[in-house]
């Protein structure tokens, strides 16, 4: 199986790149922050933050897609992951979406997860996808809503224990793109 190098994919104000290793200590620092990870899955030690970065490396390599790293075109730096989740015990492709601390408030999050929901359709193919938010997740509900999603049914997640999951609008739907114009995903 060859290895799968993520694509570079622009928009507005972020980059969307694959994981580097100078993405390592800000998705730790993310992971190990119990509060703002405890809707994502947070680590309880830096061994496990550190064992899910290696996770998304190797679900790229196993799927040919993954969690981008979001990069702030303004300063470089490292502003969170969005992308196509979809390890074994899912019920299906997720799009899924994470802000650093310090860059919530900014759009960042939807332009991002616009972009790669893109990306899944007209890149990969994908005719549906799903977003996994646990309940009481306020702000990931209220991004998935503002997306287009709708609430299709309660679940038990193998990892996270009971999930709402949210269906994206597919490939033939409209919605705004990543710069504020519209366009068909078809």
């Amino acid at each position: 199986m060859p290895l799968t190098n993520a694509p570079l994919l622009e928009s507005r104000s972020v980059t969307l790149r694959g994981p580097e290793p100078r993405d390592i200590e800000p998705m730790i620092a993310f992971l190990l922050d119990q509060d703002r990870a405890a809707g994502f899955g947070a680590a309880a030690h830096r061994g496990d933050a550190w064992r899910w970065f290696a996770l998304n490396v190797g679900h790229w390599h196993i799927h040919g897609y993954g969690y981008f790293t979001i990069q702030d075109r303004d300063t470089g730096r490292p502003a969170g992951i969005t992308g196509i989740w979809n390890p074994e015990g899912w019920p299906e492709p997720e799009l899924g979406w994470v802000v650093f601390d310090g860059f919530e408030g900014r759009g960042i999050a939807h332009e991002a997860a616009l972009r790669a929901r893109r990306y899944a359709y007209e890149d990969l193919g994908m005719r549906t996808l799903t977003s996994n938010i646990v309940p009481g997740n306020t702000r990931s509900i209220a991004l998935a809503e503002r997306l287009g999603c709708w609430f299709e049914r309660e679940y038990d997640n193998i990892s996270m224990g009971r999930d709402y999951l949210y269906r994206h609008p597919g490939p033939e739907g409209h919605g705004p793109d990543d710069d504020g114009s519209v366009e068909a995903y078809a």
